[in-house]
């Protein structure tokens, strides 16, 4: 695969990999209560995805499913043949794609406030995105800003479009993990654990930034998934 990008990354641990995806709008940086903790056990790689962080933007398409098509090609630069993956928000969207389009590079799965589309987002969340979204493009023709930031809302408002059907195609023995006062509805949350085979679902007290707010108990509801 030809790649038009080059991640930027944090790597740490030795062992079997595991690999980090951020949120919308954030960086690797967003898992600084998680890499050094992981990484005790495992050979983890924090990504800045495509136009986030330190990773450029590049030509293609700023979707969802180039989002995880950009991980394939991460995943076989640094050779690695399987890993765990952990997405949080847009991240866990990109992981979900990804593990239903080559469930033979993933061992296990974690989604942590993930969405199959906008109405898996609670409406006082996701209304005002649509609105800075449909604000953006309007400005997107004269600045660049606004068009980086229609882009980013675009991910919120145009994607991941996943439907409950694909979700039966995930092999990986999965964890579904979100915070009690999630900005993802609780029934869609159920949804996505109630389609995958055999997933696990967790709730932590906590918004939809339980890895930031609670990472102890966020770290320990992971590990345990992971070493079970």
């Amino acid at each position: 695969m030809i790649m038009d990008i080059e991640h930027f990354y944090i790597e740490r641990g030795e062992g079997f990999p595991l690999i980090l995806l951020h949120g919308n709008g954030e960086n690797c940086d967003y898992f600084q209560g998680q890499i050094d903790e992981f990484a005790k056990s495992y050979h983890v790689y924090a990504i800045d995805t495509r136009g986030h962080g330190q990773t450029p933007r590049g030509d293609k398409p700023f979707t969802i499913r180039q989002f995880a098509e950009d991980l394939l090609g991460f995943m076989d630069k640094h050779q690695i043949e399987k890993a765990h993956l952990l997405g949080f928000s847009d991240g866990g969207n990109i992981a979900m794609v990804f593990a239903i389009q080559h469930p033979d590079r993933i061992s296990r799965l974690i989604l942590n406030g993930a969405n199959l589309n906008t109405n898996g987002v609670k409406r006082s969340i996701q209304i005002p995105i649509e609105i800075g979204y449909r604000i953006a493009r309007v400005f997107a023709r004269w600045r660049r800003s606004a068009k980086l930031k229609a882009e980013l809302l675009g991910l919120m408002v145009n994607d991941p479009n996943i439907s409950p059907q694909e979700l039966k195609g995930i092999q990986a023995r999965t964890l579904i993990i979100a915070g009690t006062n999630d900005m993802i509805k609780d029934e869609h949350t159920r949804l996505i654990a109630e389609n995958i085979p055999d997933a696990t679902l967790v709730i932590l007290k906590g918004s939809h930034f339980i890895a930031n707010q609670h990472p102890l108990e966020f770290n320990q509801a992971i590990m345990k998934f992971l070493q079970d």
